[in-house]
């Protein structure tokens, strides 16, 4: 059966007839062109599909498009703001060459986005020192975990954790900085 829908993806609203078994992943490669994320495993064990909606990472190989008309959708494409300057992970991944062959690296990033929010909120993960933390303390260990969703075969994982490190340590020194004027303002 095929159904009317519209999907937000990257900003731009996109009118679509679509099977209603589509998956959301199908939808923006065939449908779309949006080819970043990519077709893996098609069964949600590798990653390489991940987007964000509404902020949140998500396996789009396992999502059908007709129940996220109401969503945000941003794929690797939407990812850096302005569409003109990368965004930080974008650019510390490539100045930690935390990629190979380039295939997983679409899927990579969107978690890594997702990753960061999820530890900025205080979501813990199975390998958190206390789960009740109001703030996740981020070190090697916490950054493999979250990440660990999403494969590469060409093992760049060395590289990765210190990319997104780097850009959780900018965030983290911009929210004291922010703090510290905020508290100093009469």
């Amino acid at each position: 059966m095929n159904l009317e829908i519209t999907l937000r993806v990257n900003g731009a609203t996109h009118p679509l007839v679509i099977d209603t078994r589509t998956t959301l992943l199908d939808a923006l490669r065939e449908r779309l062109g949006l080819t970043g994320p990519k077709k893996g495993c098609d069964h949600g064990q590798c990653g390489a599909c991940t987007i964000l909606l509404d902020g949140r990472r998500v396996n789009s190989c396992l999502a059908l498009a007709v129940a996220y008309q109401e969503a945000q959708i941003v794929t690797i494409e939407g990812l850096a703001a302005d569409g003109e300057h990368l965004h930080p992970l974008q650019q510390s991944f490539i100045a930690h060459d935390a990629f190979q062959c380039g295939y997983c690296t679409p899927g990579q990033l969107c978690s890594a986005v997702g990753m960061l929010r999820e530890a900025e909120v205080g979501w813990p993960s199975v390998v958190s020192a206390d789960l009740t933390a109001e703030h996740v303390t981020l070190d090697d260990e916490e950054i493999r975990e979250r990440m660990s969703g999403n494969l590469c075969r060409c093992a760049a994982y060395a590289n990765m954790v210190p990319a997104i490190m780097q850009v959780a340590q900018q965030a983290q020194e911009a929210r004291r900085t922010q703090q510290v004027r905020k508290e100093a303002q009469p």
